[in-house]
């Protein structure tokens, strides 16, 4: 993808045209917040065009000098010259492909907060296990990027794991790295509860969802029918003395959200709510881009809930991402968090390679 010296002056002078801006004496505060966040956006996408600016105008002088146009000039400066220009032109295909990936649409959502939904497939309690275990992988590799992990609610399973576990995380890029994660995790193992050492194949499902502000989902009381009900299940006396579980149902799109993990009925619906949010929120984003007929749509995956995207291969210690025909000897370390970065970030850079070769001569 070739960008033109004209567009790469375009996006300086209008980096340089929001730094002065913000300088005025007389400008409002919600005109200083909206330039703040303009120049917060362009300053990564100019100080990358710089670059590739700067390294073309040294390929060019350096063309002149080896190209020995001077009729006094020096052979070993020639020399020298070429050997520079080597340099340089092995620089400057990376800085282009930098400048590409900035220049390259936004998904609003990247920057969001996530919520991750895990729930266990077929499998019966060994897809619960492996819930669990999914679970726990998330948790870690939040913790290796920094990002803090919030229970939402969870319905545990008699055996262990999970039959369904949904957290909110929270942190810097979340979405952009998590969204590639739905879709249906396969396991094949022996299970804990095998004792003839068959392999067993299980499953989960995972949806990450963006998570919104107040400001972005608007909801109207009159939408909303809420039921307060007894909780069940584990969670101390108060299960059986206090109505303070809540199910809200959006009437409008017919989502249902129950929450029961808290002893506050109003800490339950302030969950439940969150989590509204979000699906509201993600069923809209599913829409908008659907009306746009593939043009934003993921390279790597539709984020289909049903679409088979992972296996965790125990006997052979393997993980593989079908997506990306990805196969990694390196299961436990994956499961501990932190390994899961290798896989993650070849699924981001898969889709900015499909995304630029959409693109390539766009520019």
């Amino acid at each position: 993808m070739h960008i033109s010296a004209e567009r790469i002056a375009q996006i300086e002078a209008r980096r340089d045209e929001v730094q002065a801006s913000m300088t005025r004496a007389d400008l409002a505060p919600e005109e200083f917040v909206r330039l703040s966040k303009e120049y917060a956006e362009i300053e990564p996408v100019a100080k990358a065009a710089h670059e590739v600016r700067r390294l073309r105008q040294e390929l060019s002088a350096l063309e002149y000098m080896a190209g020995g146009e001077d009729a006094d000039s020096d052979p070993l400066m020639r020399e020298m010259a070429q050997e520079e220009m080597q340099l340089i032109k092995s620089r400057l295909p990376d800085a282009e492909r930098a400048l590409a990936l900035q220049l390259l649409p936004k998904d609003a959502a990247d920057a969001r907060p996530a919520m991750l939904e895990i729930r266990a497939g077929t499998g019966g309690d060994e897809a619960a296990l492996f819930a669990g275990d999914l679970f726990r992988m998330y948790q870690r590799y939040a913790d290796a990027q920094g990002w803090k992990m919030e229970l939402i609610s969870a319905n545990a399973s008699e055996v262990g794991g999970y039959k369904e576990v949904v957290a909110s995380v929270t942190g810097t890029g979340v979405f952009a790295k998590l969204k590639f994660e739905s879709g249906v995790h396969r396991v094949q193992r022996v299970p804990v509860t095998e004792s003839g050492g068959r392999i067993h194949t299980s499953a989960a499902t995972v949806a990450v969802l963006p998570e919104p502000e107040e400001v972005d989902v608007q909801i109207a009381d009159s939408d909303l029918k809420i039921d307060i009900y007894r909780a069940s299940g584990a969670g101390g006396q108060h299960v059986n003395t206090t109505d303070s579980a809540v199910r809200i149902t959006h009437l409008p799109s017919g989502i249902v959200v129950t929450q029961q993990d808290e002893r506050s009925q109003h800490k339950n619906k302030a969950k439940a709510m969150q989590v509204l949010r979000a699906r509201i929120y993600e069923a809209e984003r599913e829409r908008a881009q659907s009306e746009q007929a593939g043009a934003r749509k993921a390279m790597v995956g539709s984020g289909d809930r049903s679409e088979r995207i992972r296996t965790y291969n125990f006997p052979q210690g393997r993980v593989t991402d079908h997506r990306i025909n990805l196969t990694l000897h390196r299961l436990p370390e994956i499961l501990e968090g932190p390994g899961l970065s290798e896989v993650i970030d070849a699924l981001v850079a898969e889709d900015e390679a499909a995304r630029l070769a959409q693109l390539d001569g766009v520019a």
